[in-house]
């Protein structure tokens, strides 16, 4: 990975992050004060810890993205080391799938003259879900390409003393 890719990417993340932090203090903020009114027209208040608690999964995938860019930097991604945060990448994203489940639950009782929202807000999950098995390929893949570089490893050594 080039050094103007890790920089880019980098720096979307960090972006991403702050923001993520900005909103989740603006929310905690209005929970705490009670300063936002609120018409009854939606349980606000379980929308907005529900959306915190969105974040926080965001927030933690965030950090470990960064890691694992790191580690491709350094060249060490090819280690178990790597299969940490890789997991907790996968259970980032599950509980980002169930957080999503919360809010259409939330919000199915405000759809039942259009029952479609639903269900699209329901497909919406199970691609998030979706987005999770295919992180769980290529973490199959990083497992598949640790195990050879440990071979290598191994054979060179072996190579190195019939030498």
């Amino acid at each position: 990975m080039g050094r103007l890719t890790v920089l880019a990417l980098r720096a979307v993340l960090a972006m991403v992050l702050t923001g993520t932090v900005f909103v989740q203090a603006l929310m905690v903020w209005a929970l705490v004060s009670g300063s936002d009114p609120e018409d009854g027209s939606l349980p606000l208040t379980p929308l907005r810890v529900i959306t915190i608690l969105g974040m926080v999964s965001a927030q933690v995938a965030l950090v470990c993205v960064w890691r694992l860019v790191t580690m491709v930097r350094r060249g060490t991604v090819f280690s178990h080391t790597a299969f940490r945060y890789v997991d907790t990448v996968i259970g980032a994203i599950v509980a980002a799938a169930l957080v999503w489940f919360a809010v259409t639950a939330l919000n199915a009782p405000g759809q039942r003259e259009d029952p479609g929202v639903t269900v699209i807000m329901g497909g919406v999950g199970l691609a998030i879900l979706g987005v999770a098995l295919i992180v769980l390929v290529l973490r199959t893949l990083l497992a598949q390409a640790v195990a050879r570089d440990v071979e290598a490893t191994r054979m060179r050594a072996e190579l190195d003393e019939v030498i």
